[in-house]
């Protein structure tokens, strides 16, 4: 693929922090190479400002290597940009062209209030998997994990729940601002395997009640969330939580037919 420089204009939302207004300012960054990732074009534009003696836009990373999620930028109206199946630290610079406008902003959600700039808190994640997202174990040696039996399908579909990176785009892409992905995925991960079997019941109904204490909205089958997942995950695990969720709430139900 030809490698070409590019000038652009971004429209990026700043904000102080939670407490105050935020605004979009536009800035002009030159010179962009169409092999950089977007993380490093915002680098640049960041050394562009501090050489300035400005103030540096914020934005949360960690690995840059599409596996934490905490890139989360809203950009041009969509979580992650462009690119399926893609975070932001992985979408490239090769997406755009000479003279383009970028418009980049922060997760929407009231449950993700703004810490500054591009950055959110999303402790309510954090909060819904100690309402329920865990295993009892026994203390001692560990078991043989071969010593309990699991179908395959049944392996593969935990295994891809478990997939969920904790992003929030989700929520960011949801009219509704819904975390039933991001709980759904973290519910079935565990109800998939017999090692979650102790809290299946108490998991389900908590996780929902601290997902609905933060503020997050209802789920009304849209699939934005799952349009713009960075991991895939399927909206079949909201059909299974809320199959969970019925389960628990009915005395005596079974709860296998997952």
């Amino acid at each position: 693929m030809e490698h070409y420089h590019m000038n652009l204009t971004l429209k990026v939302w700043k904000q102080k922090n939670r407490n105050e207004k935020g605004r979009f300012e536009t800035y002009q960054v030159k010179n962009i190479s169409s092999e950089m990732s977007f993380l490093e074009m915002f680098d640049v534009l960041n050394e562009q400002l501090i050489a300035e003696g400005k103030e540096p836009i914020a934005f949360d990373h960690d690995c840059r290597e599409g596996i934490c999620g905490m890139c989360s930028m809203y950009i041009n109206g969509r979580a992650h940009g462009p690119w399926h199946h893609t975070t932001t630290c992985q979408l490239h610079m090769r997406e755009y062209k000479d003279g383009d406008t970028i418009v980049v902003e922060p997760w929407r959600a009231n449950a993700f209030p703004v810490i500054k700039d591009l950055v959110v808190d999303r402790e309510a994640f954090d909060r819904i998997i100690q309402a329920g997202g865990y295993v009892s174990v026994n203390t001692g040696n560990a078991v043989d994990a071969n010593a309990i039996p699991i179908e395959k399908h049944e392996a593969d579909e935990s295994f891809a729940s478990a997939a969920c990176i904790g992003c929030g785009a989700c929520v960011a892409a949801c009219p509704n601002a819904s975390a039933m992905l991001f709980v759904s995925a973290k519910v079935s991960h565990l109800a998939m395997l017999p090692q979650g079997d102790p809290e299946r019941k108490t998991r389900v109904t908590n996780m929902i009640q601290q997902m609905d204490k933060e503020g997050f909205g209802s789920c009304t089958n849209i699939g934005a969330c799952e349009a713009e997942c960075p991991k895939g995950i399927s909206l079949e695990n909201i059909a299974r939580l809320n199959r969970e969720y019925i389960g628990s709430m009915t005395a005596g139900g079974s709860q296998n037919s997952i």
